[in-house]
């Protein structure tokens, strides 16, 4: 290594070495939210019960239906090669069902508020459309697909969803 190669990577090495020995980590990424935690489902219509000002937004979960087919051997006859019967049935692996979760409120919801998601969602890689402040169809797309990843399989913007893209504030004792 050549004196001008040392001069120029002594100081990183210098100063990996000071953090390493301050006890200081690099920093890391904030995980990933849990967003089916924030789902609550009822046996009765209607939002949960809860404080005045809070608010809620519901979606409707899909069912999900699986097909199972199977091969059914037939009974051998006077020395014929067997022979196999395709069957196929269909099972409800869940029902369809109406999920809560919070949200903000709907006096929230402004063009200024709309238009930051977008431009969240965008630097995250889920939008790649202009910024409009309005809920349209791609907005909806990339905010499914934000929150799918994260457990919540809606297209209505959660509390939560709106917390870990920075739009709302959070609480100390909620981190």
């Amino acid at each position: 290594m050549t004196t001008t190669n040392l001069c120029r990577t002594a100081p990183a090495a210098l100063l990996v070495l000071l953090t390493a020995a301050c006890g200081t980590g690099m920093p890391t990424a904030p995980g990933r939210s849990d967003l089916s935690a924030e789902i609550v489902r009822l046996n009765r219509p209607g939002p949960p019960d809860s404080p005045p000002g809070t608010c809620w937004d519901s979606d409707t979960t899909p069912a999900i239906i699986e097909t199972v087919t199977t091969q059914v051997a037939l009974p051998a006859t006077d020395g014929a090669p067997a022979a196999f019967r395709t069957e196929t049935r269909q099972r409800m692996v869940q029902d369809r069902e109406q999920v809560w979760f919070r949200a903000p409120c709907p006096a929230d919801m402004t063009v200024q508020l709309i238009a930051t998601l977008q431009r969240a969602l965008k630097a995250r890689g889920y939008y790649p459309h202009p910024v409009t402040g309005q809920i349209d169809a791609p907005t909806r797309a990339a905010l499914r697909k934000f929150q799918a990843e994260r457990g919540l399989d809606s297209a209505r913007l959660s509390l939560a969803a709106a917390r870990e893209l920075g739009l709302t504030t959070t609480d100390l004792d909620q981190l």
